[in-house]
């Protein structure tokens, strides 16, 4: 479900919850409305309003750190596809064929996790990811005339080892790790707690404007959780510039 049409959801829920307590106070007995009954219910708005803001920001703090790290592998990868390119334009001609490889992998790569906005695995994806065998082979069959092509060699191995564990762990983590059912139990406990937070408050338009910008408050702290695990495909989407770059190298 599309991000903002699902933080809609979650902002009509909450928002709803607000107007079902202040309705429903309407229709609550004197008795139920004494100071020892309001208490009671303020201690348990209290502990869920707690409860919720700790997994909230939990959440988001979580949903930033993989952000932050899938764009620190997205760099990584950019940095070790110049790297190959530069050990293999130093090695010489003969590895003209394996530079125009590379390239191609990470055309592909493109098109894998931004066009594709890192959906889940297909069976063209999986076979992507065996692309970067070809490389290794390439490189496997290359005879070395002197010491410093035969080190260019080595290191060259060694890159595209790295690069290709990279990729991998790129592929892995794309598609998110949230929690759907955890998901739904916050939902639940933050409409539960705006039916508390209004079930003894007045209605009016002060109230209920205080309602709206509270539900719209936790609506977009849920649309931030939801961008941030899609970070290929979201409005805050990761830069391909790493890799475009690292293209444009490439072809010079």
């Amino acid at each position: 479900m599309n991000h903002i049409v699902f933080s809609v959801l979650i902002f009509l829920l909450v928002f709803g919850g607000a107007l079902t307590g202040l309705t429903v106070r309407r229709w609550l007995p004197a008795h139920h409305q004494d100071v020892e009954t309001r208490g009671a219910v303020n201690l348990v708005t209290g502990l869920i309003a707690t409860i919720a803001a700790l997994v909230l920001s939990l959440l988001i703090a979580s949903a930033h750190s993989s952000y932050d790290t899938q764009e620190n592998e997205v760099q990584q990868l950019g940095v070790h596809i110049a790297q190959l390119n530069q050990v293999l334009v130093s090695y010489g001609p003969e590895s003209d064929v394996i530079r125009a490889r590379l390239r191609q992998l990470g055309e592909r790569e493109l098109a894998r996790i931004w066009r594709a906005g890192a959906a889940p695995a297909s069976s063209a994806a999986l076979a992507n990811l065996d692309h970067g065998e070809e490389i290794y082979r390439g490189l496997l069959t290359l005879t070395p005339k002197d010491e410093a092509q035969r080190f260019a060699q080595t290191r060259a191995l060694n890159l595209a080892i790295t690069l290709d564990n990279t990729r991998r762990l790129i592929f892995e983590q794309a598609g998110g790790s949230l929690s759907w059912p955890f998901f739904a139990v916050l939902v639940f406990w933050l409409t539960i707690l705006f039916i508390g937070f209004s079930l003894y408050a007045r209605r009016n338009a002060t109230t209920i404007t205080a309602f709206f910008v509270g539900a719209l408050t936790v609506a977009g702290a849920i649309f931030l959780i939801l961008d941030l695990n899609r970070p290929y495909s979201g409005l805050m989407q990761i830069s391909s510039a790493p890799i475009r770059n690292a293209l444009m190298q490439i072809d010079r």
